[in-house]
């Protein structure tokens, strides 16, 4: 069992989470994407910057706060699944082909970026590079030896280019804006009731019992994340949340992030800022031309697919889903999709080509 934390560290830790949330209240102000989180993690960087040397030289962030928050956020991915969606997905074999196309031409081009453009160590690169999965990289690459500040770094702003730049030209192109900045919640408009609550407590703690069982890599969101789809799929649940426990949930993490930032120099962010707008330049050029592909194979709608394979958060995709009336629901599954065969393709090739963290 963790040790309790002192009253200092509690200390810190609620005034690095309201910081957290002051940074993210701002964001959504300036209608930026994703505010909660990248506000947040903004915040608290820049508070890593400030008292690095001062009263965080020693802080380090409750684990056990962190792992909570992470689980309720695989609980609220896995809300967006419904049994409607097995029609949909029992369709689309060729399109959950091209997600994995997409998975290894992406993941396999943003490691030589990373490594030969870079420098990287191999570990670094290679778990740097992944096209999803933001949280399962960073733990995985933690246990392999990565640079988890590097990491943690290239990871997120690979985010940052994304969830920027695809609503940023959506809205330029379609004239409205789209996604965060047009103020559309998942479920935002359905009051919830105290068994949502209690059933999405019991689910983050069964997932993360679950994956502690069996090991599963990643498991803080993904077990959750899995018992709440599978609950959801077959019809026994249905939760319906608010925006503002996704809202508190993005802080939280987003400020533990922030704080794997420390040490990071003007250097570092140069290069990964550089390099990150190659890699997703990358991304996103192999996603528009297989959403061609496919919307010309299956017939599904281009702007669908495009979202779909948009390397961002699930969450800022499916905003600009539910802005433009382009099957959010089917949108959401994708990147719970593409989250989930990119952590199981990271764990296979990770021990392919020895990269494997201890378990534990």
């Amino acid at each position: 069992m963790p040790a309790f934390p002192d009253t200092r560290t509690l200390l810190l830790t609620a005034a690095l989470i309201a910081f957290g949330a002051l940074g993210g209240a701002m964001a959504a102000w300036a209608h930026l994407p994703m505010p909660w989180m990248l506000g947040a993690l903004g915040a608290s960087a820049l508070a890593v910057i400030a008292f690095q040397d001062g009263p965080l030289r020693d802080y380090h962030f409750p684990n056990p706060l962190r792992i909570t928050f992470i689980a309720l956020i695989g609980v609220m991915i896995g809300t967006q699944a419904s049994p409607e969606l097995l029609r949909d997905l029992a369709a689309l074999p060729v399109a959950l082909a091209g997600i994995l196309v997409f998975i290894l031409v992406a993941h396999g081009g943003n490691t030589l970026i990373f490594h030969k453009l870079g420098g990287y160590d191999r570990a670094t690169a290679f778990f740097s590079g992944t096209p999803g999965g933001l949280l399962e990289s960073i733990a995985l690459g933690e246990e392999a030896g990565a640079d988890v500040r590097i990491l943690t770094l290239q990871q997120f702003l690979r985010i940052i280019f994304v969830v920027t730049l695809v609503p940023t030209a959506l809205s330029i192109w379609i004239g409205a804006p789209v996604g965060s900045a047009a103020g559309v919640a998942p479920n935002g408009g359905i009051p919830p009731e105290t068994k949502d609550f209690v059933l999405m407590a019991i689910a983050a703690a069964a997932g993360l019992a679950m994956a502690r069982v069996i090991h599963m890599p990643a498991g803080h969101i993904i077990g959750p994340l899995l018992i709440t789809a599978g609950f959801s799929l077959a019809g026994v649940i249905e939760l319906h949340l608010p925006f503002w426990p996704i809202a508190v949930a993005q802080v939280v993490v987003g400020t533990s992030l922030g704080l794997r930032f420390l040490g990071i120099t003007a250097s570092h962010i140069r290069r990964g800022v550089v390099l990150s707008a190659l890699s997703v330049a990358f991304m996103l050029i192999v996603g528009a031309l297989l959403s061609l592909a496919l919307a010309r194979l299956t017939g599904m709608e281009l702007m669908q697919l495009l979202l779909s394979f948009a390397p961002g958060g699930v969450t800022e995709m499916s905003l600009i889903a539910l802005s433009l009336a382009v099957n959010p629901a089917l949108v959401s599954l994708f990147h719970v999709l593409r989250i989930l065969m990119t952590v199981g393709t990271l764990a296979l090739t990770a021990r392919w080509f020895g990269l494997a963290g201890p378990r534990g």
